[in-house]
């Protein structure tokens, strides 16, 4: 063990009448250990938030839309073809959207209606998999007359607001309807619930209706046409660069939207928010390490003497600095440990017990509260609350290191 070191631990046991120091420097260890604490749970929730509102925004939603100007889309199917043959893309499918309204027996709602093709949505949107959506079903709640229902899927948020449940007959009614003498006249079609839709997001299951692609051309008075095409690729982030080669291959007037540009304000956000909580729960490891300062700053007022000796007997100023920033990071390092381990604890009971419960409606999905550590979120907070401590010992040890031996030993 080198001089400086042995000599540092030697500082680090404070006499009987230097209590108030030691008490000083575990109040310096818990200050960091709260603080690394608090940004390691705090980051890893908001990581989590990050991570699976991407989970759950894919899970109702395509990785990349194919649209065209000026509305619909007639070749669709040549445009498929293109699009499953490129590198990186997984599945396309095509899909019509419209705004309708739905009224149940007692009940009416608003909905975003999708019309889809059953066999190729699955592999687009993996929670439309298993998804029951017959173009006709038969009824016969009539019995003389036999007549063909086609089959709906709603949101389970939209379903319990229509207060409907599965075999039960809704109305959709469509703005795209016909002209008659008293004016525009909207359309009503029946249709039968057949299955529910759950992502997970509170906005999508609340406003997602589904029903098979015939029957939305048929609603919207659409030949062969869709809205557009969603697309499944291999790498989601590499959504842009993709869009990017769709758009060239098909050329005017085929344009993409991918599911970052779609949620790019939210995304945003919440990078925001993570940036400035790291930031304000940062200044709790600086408030920490402005006590182990003024600590280290007692100790060289109180240790005059024995700096002196330790200089007078060949120690340079290098080594009495080495002394002081040993004790300080030592404090610094034990409170990281401490803090990094009770923010491991903190961080694996909020991932496996549901301790608070989150509502839809203000947090877009309802869930225990998301955690993930990250490793670089981990380092970045280690390494910043060792860093700040290691700034805060320079001024003491400095001050340690400029002591002119004679003078202190004379009127120590």
């Amino acid at each position: 063990m080198s001089f400086e070191y042995f000599i540092g631990r030697r500082f680090l046991r404070t006499k009987q009448k230097q209590a108030f120091i030691s008490l000083i420097t575990i109040l310096s260890t818990a200050g960091v250990t709260v603080g690394v604490m608090a940004l390691i749970v705090v980051i890893a929730v908001m990581s989590g938030f990050d991570a699976d509102l991407k989970a759950r925004i894919l899970g109702g939603q395509s990785h990349l839309v194919v649209k065209r100007h000026g509305g619909v889309m007639p070749d669709y199917q040549q445009a498929i073809e293109i699009i499953e043959k490129m590198d990186g893309v997984v599945a396309a499918s095509p899909v019509i959207y419209s705004q309708v309204m739905l009224r149940s027996s007692n009940q009416v709602s608003g909905a975003v209606l999708r019309g889809i093709d059953p066999e190729s949505a699955g592999k687009v949107i993996k929670t439309l998999e298993k998804i029951i959506l017959p173009a006709h079903i038969e009824s016969d709640n009539n019995k003389s007359v036999s007549r063909s229902i086609p089959g709906i899927v709603l949101g389970k948020e939209l379903a319990g607001n229509l207060s409907v449940e599965v075999g039960d007959i809704i109305y959709l009614i469509s703005p795209r309807g016909m002209l008659s003498p008293v004016g525009h006249m909207p359309s009503m079609k029946q249709f039968k619930v057949t299955g529910y839709f759950e992502s997970g997001m509170y906005d999508f299951d609340g406003t997602f209706a589904f029903i098979h692609l015939k029957e939305a051309q048929k609603i919207m008075r659409l030949k062969d046409e869709v809205s557009g095409i969603e697309v499944r690729i291999k790498n989601i982030y590499k959504a842009g660069e993709i869009g990017q080669k769709i758009k060239s291959e098909l050329g005017f007037p085929y344009w993409t939207l991918d599911w970052m540009r779609r949620n790019q304000n939210l995304f945003a956000a919440l990078k925001l928010e993570k940036l400035v909580m790291f930031i304000i729960l940062t200044l709790i490891v600086l408030v920490a390490a402005f006590n182990i300062a003024s600590t280290l700053i007692m100790m060289v007022m109180g240790k005059t003497k024995d700096i002196a000796i330790l200089k007078a007997m060949g120690a340079t100023d290098k080594s009495i600095m080495k002394i002081f920033v040993f004790k300080g990071m030592v404090i610094g390092s034990v409170g990281t440990t401490l803090g990094f381990f009770f923010g491991l604890i903190i961080c694996t009971v909020l991932e496996h017990f549901k301790i608070a419960e989150l509502t839809g409606e203000i947090y877009y999905f309802t869930t225990k509260l998301p955690v993930q550590m990250e490793f670089s979120d981990v380092f970045l907070i280690v390494t910043s609350a060792l860093v700040i401590c290691f700034l805060a010992t320079l001024y003491p040890a400095r001050q340690a290191a400029k002591l002119d031996p004679i003078e202190a030993i004379r009127y120590g």
